[in-house]
């Protein structure tokens, strides 16, 4: 690909558009033969698949000046026509179409997914210069006391976010099920969720702001704590509290979320459950977890789920209020202040860990739908 584009860069920018196009042309082209005009039986379109073995390979040689790729190009493509034409479980063709529409979304997970996550983890085994180190920056990671503590950091996110949004934003669900202004309610909550993390941070930001005792305070928090007699606090630079100061600022954004989605699955538990409960003399505590909270245990899975994969990536508002000073880093505003200092094999190695983190959270989630499927 980037011998193609260097190769079109050397010409007119007219004429660089008509090559782009064209090669996006012949690319669904080729889709198309796949899966329209390859599984079809007949002599004509034996003889197209004849043309495009013979064409292809021939383009190939031409192109590179290889006969050797030439020929395994030739033999792929025999191979291919062979196997996926006649041996098709579910008839001749099929595994072409299939084959056909599957091929953009795998070619895009490997570009995008399968070829970064290896080249990552393998240039966590590299110095920032290139040079192999084996294991030293992940051994640095957990004997420096900072890269420690950016670990600690990102496991108390991950704790503390996913259980107070869920909590809260179910408790607020269940409170104003079918209550006067409900829809009102919901989008006050739910509209810190517009809010981009970037400007969510700069709003807290100005609410922690804190100013000397003898000028006027323009952070809300301090104000209070001035009109209460108290003296201006630094909200983001008092270790460890500054943390959890930042934490609030997800908790707040990703509580809408958790209400939405858990309102929706209350909305969801069949009345007669509810009722049967009550008639056998529960009071409103058992009905909710008894009954409500079983009804919609799949839905508070999706939403803890959710939240601490949030949370483990979170990098916005660390990086937005205090750039990971102060004892306040996570994984993810690390990973980019070692990028940035030239340590790409130390933040290649922040990458993995946090891959490991939420691997178990991925995995668990899986199981879970496939455990629901089996059920239904």
């Amino acid at each position: 690909m980037s011998h193609f584009l260097n190769w079109v860069a050397t010409f007119n920018p007219l004429v660089q558009i008509v090559l782009v196009v064209l090669a996006f042309l012949l690319v669904i082209a080729a889709l198309l033969f796949f899966v329209e005009i390859a599984p079809r039986s007949g002599r004509r379109y034996t003889i197209i698949r004849l043309a495009v073995c013979i064409s292809v390979p021939l383009i190939v040689m031409l192109a590179l000046g290889s006969v050797l790729w030439a020929a395994a190009i030739a033999a792929v493509l025999g191979g291919l026509f062979f196997i996926l034409d006649y041996r098709a479980k579910a008839g001749s063709g099929y595994m072409f179409q299939l084959v056909g529409f599957l091929a953009p979304a795998v070619l895009l997970l490997a570009v995008g997914l399968i070829y970064p996550s290896v080249k990552t983890l393998f240039d966590s085994f590299l110095s920032g210069r290139g040079n192999w180190v084996g294991i030293d920056n992940y051994v640095w990671i957990f004997t420096q006391p900072e890269a420690r503590r950016t670990v600690l950091n990102t496991i108390v996110w991950v704790l503390i976010v996913p259980a107070v949004s869920t909590i809260f934003g179910l408790a607020y669900a269940v409170f104003i099920d079918k209550s006067r202004g409900e829809k009102i309610f919901k989008v006050l909550v739910f509209m810190p969720m517009a809010i981009s993390f970037v400007g969510a941070s700069i709003i807290w930001r100005f609410v922690y702001t804190a100013r000397p005792a003898d000028q006027e305070q323009i952070g809300l928090l301090n104000q209070l704590v001035v009109w209460l007699g108290g003296q201006p606090v630094q909200f983001l630079q008092n270790s460890p509290w500054n943390t959890f100061f930042l934490i609030v600022v997800l908790i707040w954004i990703q509580t809408g979320f958790a209400m939405v989605v858990l309102s929706a699955a209350i909305k969801g538990v069949p009345a007669e459950q509810l009722e049967a409960a009550e008639l056998d003399g529960t009071n409103a505590w058992q009905r909710f977890i008894n009954v409500t909270v079983p009804g919609i245990r799949s839905s508070l899975i999706v939403v803890l789920t959710t939240i601490s994969i949030a949370s483990l990536k979170v990098f916005d508002i660390v990086r937005t209020m205090t750039a990971g000073a102060n004892e306040t880093s996570v994984i993810a505003n690390e990973m980019y202040t070692q990028y940035t200092t030239f340590e790409l094999g130390r933040s290649a190695a922040f990458a993995v860990i946090l891959f490991v983190l939420v691997t178990p959270i991925i995995v668990y989630n899986a199981r879970q739908i496939k455990k629901q499927r089996e059920i239904r």
